[in-house]
């Protein structure tokens, strides 16, 4: 059961943690915060904030949601229906709460609808290569 969890709620959880102040600052402003600051060799200053270290967790996360959706099983339909049910989750708090009105939050929502799209697409496609035809 837990392959058929999606991993898109945990940038989801990540989000509302933050908001919930238990990542520095409370609200918006802990999305602003750095996390990383570098010195590159050019002598630019290179920094990550918290929501764009959430945006890049969302990537790697939807890179491994893609590779699941190539398995075939029976927790593959849980997995594409709680991956919709975490796009809805997405879908709502974008419209109601009034932290959730970020570009952070707009961006994670998206990649949470390209992991559903997506993923019903590669089910879709490698579950045709496994009907064979008797011939």
């Amino acid at each position: 059961m837990r392959a058929a969890m999606p991993l898109m709620i945990i940038p989801f959880i990540l989000y509302n943690l933050a908001m919930l102040g238990l990542m520095g600052d409370g609200g918006i402003a802990a999305l602003h915060h750095d996390i990383i600051v570098l010195s590159m060799l050019s002598g630019a200053i290179w920094s990550m904030a918290l929501g764009d270290l959430f945006i890049v967790i969302a990537l790697v996360v939807l890179f491994f949601e893609i590779l699941k959706a190539t398995r075939t099983g029976p927790g593959n339909l849980i997995n594409h229906i709680l991956s919709m049910l975490v796009f809805i989750a997405f879908l709502v708090e974008f419209l109601l709460v009034q932290d959730a009105a970020t570009q952070v939050f707009f961006i994670l929502m998206t990649i949470a609808l390209i992991d559903v799209i997506g993923g019903f697409a590669v089910s879709i496609r490698s579950a045709g290569r496994d009907v064979s035809i008797g011939l």
